[in-house]
């Protein structure tokens, strides 16, 4: 179960469990009876049973693991797994945070027993670059109940919460590093909740940015499920990034958003003529019994069925995925399943639907130091206590479930029985035949095949990687980096009017429906995939649709009600079958609209009270989320990137469901004293860092004492602030909302100071008598911390300080940055 689909792809049970929000850890939930009333032998409680023989027989046939590494495999899937965390590279606070584990908590936790194989009690995971990913011995549950890890598991809370740390599944961070992504990349996340990946992506994309400037690059995050939308928005939130954004589609539908030719040739003003992407991460829903280890209940669901239900499915979001990458771009599909049906099976079938088109890249050189294994060559299919090394081999009555695409060499029966007809067969029978047509005589004259004649797919399967929990104490993944070499194959047209005919039917079918599918037939799948793979090509026929129509739903959309289109688009589908569907609504149902923001009026308010330099670019780079633009409570900044494609969207009818755009950049005073102020807006703490360098009215520097007393105190009177000429300077701004800066040196002559990556600044307000920090006490908490550490560390290390007092490029503090102190603040 991929990036956006975990708690989906599962049984009822386990939904509901999602919707309430429940933790997979290994304890007993409250309901559950007092185990010394039930249960009158044993003295101790086991939470979960960890055993299920059809999982053992299932995964021991299909040569998952070594059989001679089987009971450290399965010992170590029964165990809780152990808490990871990545350090954000973007943030100013990254290596402070990094030094702090290094110098601090390794030292400091050396005397923690460790569990296992584990000689550490914490330690960076050497795979991962720079050592911004860290492993600790402890589990979730340990963290929280153990009181000699108290400081460090508040240590983590608080540094998540503020977004300079994420704790992520380590075999979580792998598929964003396979993808190679460069700060210009355009890069869709189909599958994206609840975020932690999209957060990597982002972090890539901002590495090398500089303060006051915005990459060239920008991510889409999609899921299906709304409330996993706004999971993704909070996560992704803590980013402060205006390069984003959260849309809420089927992965397998996502819009194409392509312009008709004539439009595109007249009145096209930028370089995107159809949404095509540079890298696109398709981590699919999934039967997720990866993540035994972190839920632990898994264990008495599983069974094979899980997987089967899904593949379909996967294969769908897999062709869309390549549809909608550039040629010479690059896909990762990767799931958090061992089953070869979910993993291998979809790669080969996606191979042999691409025609050549789509490479698997072997990326066995890259991180090195990450222990993986190769994809399977050979594997079968098991289905109603039968296994099934051929799709010969399947009854009639299971065709519908069973599909040839499940099997490694994807040939449906008639195609064992075409290769046998077309083989060139001479005298000595067999002689002279291609290995694959061999294969299928014997297929078709053995209705036994033997172990020998397992099949094999007719690609490198093994450029594939399986990471498996025992060969790092991780939790299990699966993970294929794809590339797009040449445009797509076209569909005929008769098959396009097949396909229009098959996908008539309502988009809100049930689930059920869905499962036991006319369109699960191995024709129609394969056809479906034709067409998402036809609809993303760039030579393809302007008459095609953007898939906004009905199709077998996955289970993860049992938990939205939103992901509908309005009833209009559904009635003019039918009507017009392979025609384009623009959305005649002005926005979608249940989501704000996304409106550009062209008040003049406003603008130049803001843009005289901040004194912000012409040199930021303000127009057509604003946009709000209420169509009354006089009644407007939030202004959002987007980058270049997403402004074009956003005009892209408004081309082509709004197919883009947008749940959320941009960076909020500019709030409406909300305040006592608010009335009074010459603004009507106020900076807001996500937005500061962007703006900063470019403001040059309402912004004082104050000297390390000040800006302390600040954070400590959250309020303080003109007259108390140890420099009067600070405290004089802030009774001389504007009412309204200014800028504080911290000062480096012996001077806060603001002439002398420039802006850069290293400046630590927050957003107050300037009242009658007192500066009032508008930052939430949990960042106030957070920046106070880091800059006593900093202060004591320049106190001690006078040496690393530059001495020119006007330079601040000093070493002690160039690591803060204001996106990270400030960003919680009032709303």
């Amino acid at each position: 179960m991929g990036g956006g689909g975990r708690g989906r792809g599962r049984s009822r049970t386990q939904r509901k469990h999602f919707r309430e929000s429940r933790e997979n850890v290994w304890k007993r939930s409250k309901s559950d009876p007092n185990p010394s009333s039930t249960q009158t032998n044993n003295t101790t409680w086991t939470p979960f049973s960890t055993q299920n023989p059809a999982f053992d027989f299932y995964y021991k046939e299909q040569g998952i693991v070594d059989p001679q590494q089987w009971d450290h495999f399965v010992s170590l899937l029964r165990t809780p797994l152990p808490a990871t965390f990545r350090i954000n590279s973007s943030s100013h606070f990254s290596d402070d945070i990094r030094s702090q584990l290094e110098n601090d908590f390794v030292h400091s936790l050396r005397h923690e027993i460790a569990e296992g194989t584990e000689t550490e009690a914490i330690r960076p995971l050497l795979w991962y670059p720079g050592n911004f990913a860290w492993h600790s011995n402890f589990s979730r549950m340990q963290l929280r109940k153990n009181q000699t890890l108290e400081r460090f598991h508040e240590f983590l809370k608080l540094e998540n919460e503020i977004g300079n740390i994420t704790r992520q599944e380590a075999v979580s961070m792998v598929p964003p590093l396979f993808l190679d992504v460069h700060s210009d990349h355009f890069v869709l996340d189909m599958c994206a909740a609840p975020g932690s990946k999209t957060f990597q992506l982002l972090e890539i994309i901002h590495q090398s940015t500089k303060a006051g400037f915005l990459p060239d690059g920008m991510v889409i995050a999609n899921d299906l499920d709304v409330q996993r939308c706004n999971l993704l928005i909070h996560q992704t939130k803590r980013m402060c990034t205006a390069n984003l954004i959260v849309t809420n589609h089927e992965a397998q539908h996502f819009p194409g958003c392509r312009l008709n030719r004539n439009y595109e040739r007249m009145e096209l003003d930028n370089d995107i003529g159809q949404l095509l992407f540079d890298r696109v991460l398709c981590d699919v829903p999934c039967s997720g019994d990866g993540t035994l280890r972190k839920a632990p209940d898994l264990w008495r669901k599983w069974n094979t069925g899980m997987g089967h239900g899904l593949h379909s499915l996967q294969v769908l979001i897999a062709m869309r995925g390549i549809s909608l990458l550039k040629i010479g771009g690059r896909m990762v599909y990767s799931t958090c399943s061992m089953n070869p049906i979910e993993n291998e099976a979809v790669v080969a079938e996606v191979l042999r639907r691409c025609g050549g088109s789509v490479k698997l890249i072997d990326v066995s050189s890259e991180l090195p130091q990450l222990i993986r294994r190769p994809g399977l060559r050979r594997w079968k299919v098991y289905d109603k206590g039968t296994w099934l090394v051929s799709y010969k081999d399947v009854p009639k009555f299971r065709r519908s479930v069973i599909l040839p695409s499940m099997f490694p060499s994807g040939r449906g029966h008639q195609d064992l029985v075409d290769a046998c007809c077309n083989a060139d067969v001479g005298d000595d029978a067999t002689d002279g035949v291609n290995g694959n047509a061999k294969d299928a005589i014997q297929a078709v004259e053995n209705p036994m095949l033997p172990e020998s004649a397992e099949e094999v797919p007719d690609f490198p399967i093994e450029h594939c990687m399986r990471i498996v929990p025992h060969d790092q104490n991780t939790g299990a993944f699966f993970i294929a980096v794809l590339q797009k070499v040449s445009p797509l194959p076209e569909i005929p047209e008769k098959t396009k009017i097949h396909i229009e005919e098959q996908n008539v039917e309502p988009a809100n079918q049930s689930l059920n429906d869905a499962q036991e599918p006319e369109a699960n037939s191995p024709e129609i799948a394969h056809e479906e995939g034709l067409k998402a793979a036809s609809e993303g090509n760039v030579n393809d026929n302007e008459q095609n649709t953007e898939d906004l129509e009905a199709s077998p739903v996955s289970c993860e959309e049992q938990n939205s009600k939103e992901t509908q289109e309005p009833e209009n688009v559904q009635k003019m589908a039918k009507r017009v079958p392979g025609k384009r569907k623009l959305q005649i609504q002005g926005k979608w149902r249940g989501v704000d609209p996304v409106v550009f923001f062209k008040d003049e009026a406003i603008v130049n308010s803001i843009r005289d009270f901040y004194g912000i330099n012409e040199h930021f670019p303000f127009n057509g780079h604003l946009v709000t989320r209420n169509s009354d633009t006089s009644h407007v409570k939030r202004i959002y900044y987007i980058s270049k990137s997403v402004k074009d494609v956003l005009e892209l969207n408004f081309k082509v009818g709004q197919q883009l469901k947008i749940t959320s755009i941009g960076l909020k950049m500019f709030e409406r005073q909300t305040a006592r004293e608010g009335s009074s102020a010459p603004c009507a807006f106020r900076i807001s703490s996500e937005g500061l860092p962007l703006i900063l360098p470019y403001i040059t009215k309402q912004i004082l520097h104050a000297s390390a004492a000040d800006f302390k007393h600040l954070l400590q105190n959250k309020e303080v009177k003109f007259e108390d602030f140890t420099d009067a000429e600070f405290g004089e300077k802030a009774a001389n701004l504007l009412p309204g909302c200014c800028v504080v800066i911290l000062a480096i040196g012996n001077t806060i002559a603001a002439e002398s100071l420039q802006v850069t990556e290293s400046t630590i600044a927050i957003g107050c307000w300037k009242g009658r008598a007192r500066l009032s920090v508008m930052v939430t006490a949990m960042d106030c908490q957070e920046l106070l911390e880091r800059l006593l550490i900093r202060l004591d560390t320049e106190k001690g290390s006078a040496g690393h300080v530059d001495k020119s007092s006007n330079d601040v490029e000093v070493q002690p503090v160039q690591e803060l940055d204001s996106k990270n102190d400030v960003k919680a603040t009032v709303s």
